[in-house]
């Protein structure tokens, strides 16, 4: 199938690493021109270098840092077709031990990252534009995870459906990929592996239809999926790509 993404131009945030960068690399191999992001300008510039693109520092969980991202990034080329929204992170403390701190630090990495980004961009997305939020399925239902983390990407969920309403009048699709346990190197779940591999492999086998994890790969090609013509009549959903760990 093809997915008709030659020539489009596609800033990835959070793309110097893991997901991000996978989902880069992907777009690259499309012919996309690809405009990655981070804040860490070495890792960045590696990350760049290795797929082609151009790397584009700065900190988009401010509304201030997006809007210097994306008005640089859209400078290179003078077009914006792809948007994909990937800053995030799991790490944070026990459930029902979150300080007023805790809460703001991880609702700005995970949800304002993300409105912080879309926001900054509509002006520069032409009718016929797609966005793509990487968002979890801790967003979805109590696994375990932080309680932070989950509700921020919950946020990511219904600012998806919701944004899709008035961004569809400006031409522009939005949709969220949300993923489950997915593998790579550097990430929390390469840690519990190598910390406890039986623990893990146990998790796996008992709430995971197919029984291993995702890779980075996998959720690239979702995201590739939905930023292309082939998804044209989709817009405000969100995307489960977990291997059947959620049950409804």
């Amino acid at each position: 199938m093809e997915l008709d993404l030659r020539g489009k131009v596609a800033l990835v945030t959070g793309s110097s690493q893991g997901i991000g960068r996978q989902i880069a690399a992907a777009l690259a191999g499309e012919a996309c021109q690809v405009l990655l992001n981070g804040r860490d300008r070495s890792r960045l510039e590696a990350a760049a270098h290795a797929i082609g693109g151009i790397g584009v520092a700065g900190d988009v969980t401010t509304a201030a840092g997006a809007a210097s991202v994306v008005e640089r990034a859209f400078a290179v080329h003078g077009q914006l077709d792809l948007l994909v929204c990937n800053v995030g992170s799991g790490t944070s403390v026990p459930p029902g031990t979150e300080s007023e701190e805790e809460w703001l630090r991880v609702l700005q990495l995970n949800l304002l990252a993300t409105t912080n980004t879309v926001h900054a961009a509509r002006r520069f997305l032409k009718k016929g534009a797609a966005i793509v939020c990487v968002s979890s399925i801790c967003g979805s239902a109590e696994l375990g995870a932080p309680t932070a983390y989950s509700a921020s990407k919950a946020a990511v969920d219904s600012f998806v459906r919701s944004a899709a309403r008035y961004l569809a009048k400006e031409g522009v699709r939005i949709n969220a990929v949300a993923p489950g346990n997915i593998l790579f190197e550097g990430g929390s779940w390469e840690r519990k592996v190598k910390a406890a591999p039986e623990k893990v492999t146990e998790m796996l086998e008992r709430d995971v239809a197919l029984a291993r994890f995702g890779t980075p790969e996998e959720v690239a090609d979702m995201v590739l999926f939905l930023c292309s013509a082939r998804t044209s009549f989709a817009t405000g959903a969100v995307f489960v790509l977990d291997g059947g760990q959620l049950r409804s």
